[in-house]
């Protein structure tokens, strides 16, 4: 079975190794794929740090969800702004230039309705940061992921 993720990226920068602004696909085959189940979500992941949003992806796919992926809270505003369906967003909370809690307030400027799950290896956000979001701590395995997404559902 072959899976498609989408990556969206910024011009590179020092925190960014992404070296095309453009839409890059990315076909792999797998044996080992879940089959994607009626529960099946478009997740939105957004994590400035390559290997986490990777190893994120990974996981959703795994779970059988589709992923698209950001790399800046201004690539996954682009993406929300354009109409695309997307079931959750899952966000990153320490990220250059618009932090996880920045992010989730533009997006609910959008798309009011839209489940956020904030991803952060934070125990206590910072002062200021007045934030009613569910959150997952980093860092998390599969199933951690797959309980925070069902029960973001639910709500």
């Amino acid at each position: 079975m072959a899976r498609m993720r989408e990556v969206f990226c910024r011009p590179p920068t020092p925190q960014n190794s992404c070296t095309s602004n453009a839409s890059e696909f990315v076909q792999e085959d797998s044996e080992t794929m879940t089959e994607t189940s009626s529960a099946s979500r478009t997740v939105l992941v957004v994590d400035d740090d390559a290997l986490i949003a990777m190893s994120t992806v990974d996981l959703l796919e795994d779970l059988g969800h589709i992923v698209i992926e950001a790399n800046s809270g201004a690539a996954a505003l682009e993406i929300i702004a354009s109409g695309r369906p997307i079931d959750i967003m899952i966000t990153d909370y320490a990220m250059p230039r618009m932090n996880g809690g920045e992010l989730a307030a533009a997006a609910r400027q959008i798309r009011p309705d839209l489940p956020i799950l904030l991803a952060t290896g934070y125990a206590e956000l910072p002062a200021g940061s007045e934030l009613d979001l569910p959150r997952l701590t980093k860092p998390y395995h599969q199933h951690h992921l797959a309980a925070a997404i069902a029960k973001l559902i639910e709500t």
